[in-house]
């Protein structure tokens, strides 16, 4: 796909953090990414801005794994873009993280969301009511690490956000891109 500049008036993008690893006595807010996730990280880093998936604020959850995640892909995307931590993404319901979407100012018109499963997978699922079926299917089926959905509304502010409301305009996969 092509052209990052969407019709829409809202884009949402969802990227699940980058492979953690699983070190004995870390508590699991603390993991840190395993090599894989090192390797993916970037790799969607250079995706974004390849197809100029520009988000204009990033939300990234508080865990390690979420900050390192976007350390690295922030590497690859212009240095201007606002970056706000919150813990209340970590370990959150899709109920949960809508509630965080909906309170998102509405001058921010494309917001990026670096956070956990299964939340996302089920808040991409409950808001995606078109788009690629093979592409909804994936995510239904698995949402894996550094996985990243762009979801389009047609909606002036985020508050307007509804169930099954999104166009799903593409689910890449660092493995879709290897």
């Amino acid at each position: 796909m092509n052209a990052a500049k969407s019709t829409a008036k809202r884009r949402l993008l969802l990227l699940r953090h980058a492979k953690s690893a699983w070190p004995a006595d870390v508590a699991d807010h603390d993991r840190p990414l395993a090599g894989r996730g090192e390797k993916a990280a970037p790799l969607m880093g250079r995706y974004l801005a390849r197809e100029r998936l520009t988000p204009d604020l990033v939300l990234v959850s508080s865990a390690r794994r979420t900050q390192q995640t976007w350390e690295l892909i922030a590497k690859k995307l212009p240095s201007s873009i606002a970056k706000q931590d919150t813990v209340d993404l970590y370990e959150a319901s899709a109920a949960k993280i809508a509630t965080v979407i909906k309170s998102i100012d509405p001058s921010v018109r494309t917001l990026m969301l670096i956070g956990h499963n299964p939340g996302f997978q089920d808040l991409a699922d409950g808001l995606i009511g078109a788009g690629d079926p093979e592409a909804c299917s994936g995510i239904r089926q698995k949402f894996p690490t550094a996985a990243l959905a762009v979801i389009d509304f047609d909606a002036d502010r985020w508050k307007q956000l509804k169930p099954k409301s999104g166009t799903l305009e593409r689910f890449v996969t660092p493995r879709s891109l290897a």
